[in-house]
């Protein structure tokens, strides 16, 4: 997919990106290095074929650091490493996620707190080590909410908890780190069809229905997160700060 914009202040930036090696992560890397950017990504996976592949496509490869970024010392250090290879973070995207399926009366309090730490205080912590990173210079900090939660979605609440978290860790942070000419912002994407999600949850029936409630007739792919993210990433949205940026189809209205 050809992207409609040029973000020219990214070009050279240093992006930390979680989860930067698959699904909608994956088209994020893939996009701020087509921008220029030096990106740096963590993920659980192995992505050394998907290195390959951005190497052979952009002329350089990301910098991949394997581990789990709820482990909050591993996800400062791959964070201070990412400085060390490329500057000190201009962005960090906090995309990874996990929508595992639950139901309340299913719910042990050890699911409850790996789904926390992997759908908030991951983030978190992210923010944290990049707002370090940042206080001297400025950045922008993309975190990745979802609409579930606007929705009032079922069959993951604690996925929906998470991501009303997110957004109001998104207008807290943004408020404290302002003065340093730091910004803050969220994206909500809808449902975007991930090759997770196909192979998972996404019946023909239930794909029918969302599209029915999209006001615009197509379904999304990690492809349609790439533009809006670097544009929240990028000095085209200086003005903008403490927002949650729906990108949905037309699913839910804010403001």
């Amino acid at each position: 997919m050809d992207q409609p914009a040029t973000f020219h202040d990214l070009h050279g930036a240093s992006v930390y990106i979680t989860g930067g090696g698959s699904g909608v992560g994956a088209a994020l890397t893939d996009g701020c290095l087509a921008q220029g950017a030096n990106v740096a990504f963590i993920g659980r996976s192995d992505a050394s074929d998907f290195v390959e592949e951005m190497r052979d496509k952009h002329g350089r490869a990301p910098l991949f650091m394997q581990g789990d970024m709820t482990d909050t010392d591993l996800l400062h250090a791959t964070m201070q490493k990412a400085a060390e290879a490329h500057g000190p973070l201009n962005v960090l995207i906090n995309n990874a996620a996990n929508d595992k399926r639950h139901a309340l009366e299913d719910t042990t309090s050890e699911f409850w707190d790996w789904m926390i730490e992997v759908n908030l205080k991951a983030y978190y912590f992210a923010c944290q080590e990049a707002a370090r990173q940042m206080k001297d210079k400025g950045g922008s900090i993309v975190n990745f909410s979802s609409i579930s939660y606007m929705m009032g979605n079922s069959g993951y609440p604690i996925y929906t908890t998470s991501n009303a978290g997110i957004t109001g860790m998104t207008r807290s942070l943004a408020r404290e780190l302002g003065p340093k000419n730091i910004r803050v912002n969220a994206l909500a994407p809808g449902w975007v069809l991930t090759q997770k999600q196909l192979d998972m949850w996404a019946t023909p029936e239930d794909l029918a229905a969302h599209l029915d409630r999209q006001c615009l007739k197509e379904h999304l792919t990690p492809e349609d997160m790439i533009a809006p993210t670097l544009f929240l990433a990028s000095n085209a949205s200086r003005a903008m700060t403490g927002q949650c940026m729906a990108v949905d189809g037309g699913v839910v209205v804010t403001g």
